[in-house]
């Protein structure tokens, strides 16, 4: 008996579907960046076992906001004298965010930083995750970002170990399991992180 072929089903689209988002509330543009916030965010890089991170890709969204952030970011890194491979930027509404993703895992950083809109994140993150090698454990990101409907509106593996820094510099927040939880940083004496507890 002869072998039939079964054609191939599409993948499923990594988009969200449409009036989804809906149901997580307004996902606002975020807030400018603080000082603190930035301050922790570079601390947590350079923090980064078992290997130095050295070079970064820097992403965000065309918000403010995010442009500012970003800029900061890279002027902060920059005078550590380390190195920054590309910094790409991507819009809240697009076809299916590919060349955004393409041009986002086109280079072989140490870490990616992301200052973002939380929709256009989701969105984007998706994208990479099915359509790139991107890895979100080595991803960080500024405060807009630990917010615990991402996650939802991602599902829950597409953001795992994704970390950053809360606005007042007081916490790193990580994406576990579809989780969003905030510790203190470890201290300079090595004692174990504080819980803050699960947003």
């Amino acid at each position: 008996m002869p072998v039939i072929s079964l054609p191939s089903l599409p993948a499923a689209s990594p988009l969200i579907p449409h009036g989804e988002a809906a149901a997580y509330g307004d996902l606002l543009s975020p807030d400018p960046h603080t000082e603190a916030e930035l301050t922790a965010l570079l601390r947590l890089l350079s923090a980064r076992p078992p290997t130095r991170i050295a070079s970064v890709v820097v992403g965000h969204s065309r918000d403010a906001a995010s442009i500012s952030a970003a800029a900061a970011f890279v002027e902060a890194w920059r005078a550590t004298g380390r190195e920054v491979l590309a910094v790409i930027d991507w819009p809240e509404v697009a076809a299916s965010w590919l060349r955004a993703a393409n041009r986002f895992t086109a280079e072989e950083p140490d870490a990616w930083v992301v200052a973002a809109a939380p929709l256009g994140w989701a969105q984007m993150s998706r994208r990479l995750r099915h359509s790139t090698a991107w890895d979100p454990a080595r991803t960080y990101g500024f405060a807009s970002l630990g917010d615990s409907r991402i996650p939802a509106l991602t599902g829950p593996a597409t953001l795992q170990g994704m970390r950053g820094a809360t606005a007042d510099g007081g916490s790193v927040w990580t994406i576990d399991r579809g989780w969003v939880t905030q510790q203190v940083p470890d201290p300079p004496t090595g004692s174990s992180p504080s819980p803050r507890g699960t947003l």
